[in-house]
C-alpha cells in the first residue's frame, strides 16, 4: 500500500478523491495539507507539504487538488520533498507554469501524473479504439451545466482563466484523446458576465489536420438538464457519448463500456505509473484553452448571480 496525503480540502478533495483512495487496494490515505477551517476527518492534518512530510516521512506520493492558483508553488514543494505527484486539472494557472514543472519533473526523475479524469471515463478508450480506421466526417461536442450546482459558492471558479473551461476542458480532454489528428482552434466566441473574469459561455471552432471540423459549445448557466455529449459522424456511422463520456452508443444504440468510475481508474493509472517509475504529463487540453483566450472574441452578457431569479 502506498502511502498518500491529499493537498486541499474542498468539494473534488471529498466528493472524488477521498472515496476512491478508501476504495483502491493501492493506497491508503495517510495525511492531509488543508488550510484552517478545511480540515479533513480522519487523517492528521498539516499546513504545509513540507511539515507534512517531516512529521510523516513514510508518505510517498501527494494528490493536489486546490485551484490552480497557487498549484505551480505547490509542485515545487512537493518536488523538493521527494513525493510523487498526482495533478488535478487544470495543471496549473497558466501553461507557461505547467512547462516549467515538467522540466523541474524531468530534472528531478519523480513520479509525476497529469491527470484527466474524463479521459477515464468508461466510453473514451472503448471509443477511441472504434474510431480508429475510420472516416470521420463532423464532430459536435455539447458540455452544458450549471456552475450553482457544481461549484456553489466557490468564487475562485471566476478567477481569469478558468470559468466555463473548468468543465469545458474535461470535453477537450476527451475528444484531445479520442480524434485521431491534433486540433486547431479556427473560431471562437466567449461570453463573459459583466461581473465576472471568465467566461459562462464559450463557442469554438476546429478543425484537425485532415480537415474535420469539430464544433464545441461550452456553458456554466444550463437550466435544463445537464448536458455532457459528443457526437462524432463516420463514413460507417454515428458515435454519442454521453454522461461525460461514461457512456456509449452507435447509431444509438448502447454500448456495454461497464460503470468504473472515473477517479477509479485515475488512482490505478497513479499505481501504475509510481510501480513502472514514470511519469505522465499530457498538457494539450491546457494550450486548447490557452488558444481560447488567446483568440477568441469577447462578448459581454448579463451579470452573474449566485442565486436564480
Amino acid at each position: 500500500m502506498i502511502e498518500i496525503a491529499i493537498v486541499g480540502g474542498g468539494k473534488i478533495a471529498r466528493d472524488q478523491h477521498i472515496p476512491s483512495i478508501i476504495a483502491s487496494s493501492d493506497f491508503v490515505l495517510a495525511a492531509a495539507v488543508t488550510l484552517p477551517g478545511s480540515a479533513l476527518p480522519g487523517v492528521p492534518n498539516f499546513p504545509t507539504i513540507t511539515a507534512m512530510k517531516e512529521a510523516m516521512p513514510s508518505v510517498g506520493a501527494v494528490a493536489l487538488c486546490t485551484p490552480p492558483a497557487g498549484r505551480h508553488a505547490l509542485i515545487l514543494e512537493a518536488l523538493a520533498a521527494g513525493l510523487a505527484i498526482l495533478n488535478e486539472k487544470p495543471p496549473s494557472a497558466t501553461p507557461s507554469e505547467a512547462e516549467d514543472f515538467a522540466a523541474r519533473v524531468r530534472q528531478a526523475g519523480t513520479v509525476f501524473y497529469q491527470s484527466w479524469h474524463t479521459r477515464e471515463a468508461a466510453a473514451v478508450e472503448p471509443a477511441a479504439a472504434w474510431l480508429a480506421g475510420r472516416r470521420l466526417k463532423n464532430v459536435r461536442v455539447t458540455w452544458k451545466e450549471d456552475v450553482r450546482v457544481w461549484h456553489p459558492g466557490q468564487e475562485w471558479i471566476w478567477e481569469p482563466g478558468i470559468g466555463v473551461f473548468d468543465p469545458g476542458i474535461n470535453a477537450l480532454s476527451a475528444i484531445t484523446r479520442i480524434l485521431p489528428n491534433p486540433l486547431a482552434l479556427k473560431d471562437a466566441e466567449l461570453r463573459f458576465p459583466q461581473n465576472k473574469d471568465a467566461p459562462i459561455a464559450a463557442s469554438l471552432v476546429y478543425a484537425d489536420t485532415a480537415g474535420l471540423p469539430v464544433q464545441v459549445e461550452f456553458d456554466f448557466d444550463q437550466k435544463g438538464p445537464q448536458t455532457w455529449d459528443i457526437e462524432i459522424e463516420t463514413d460507417s456511422g454515428r458515435l454519442t457519448l454521453s454522461m461525460g463520456a461514461s457512456r456509449m452508443a452507435l447509431d444509438g444504440k448502447p454500448v456495454d463500456v461497464g460503470v468504473e468510475p472515473e477517479y477509479a481508474r485515475v488512482y490505478r493509472r497513479f499505481s501504475q505509473l509510481l510501480r513502472a517509475g514514470k511519469s505522465e504529463m499530457d498538457f494539450t487540453p491546457f494550450r486548447h484553452v490557452a488558444d481560447a483566450f488567446a483568440l477568441g472574441r469577447r462578448k459581454t452578457v448579463a451579470p452573474f448571480s449566485w442565486t436564480r431569479d
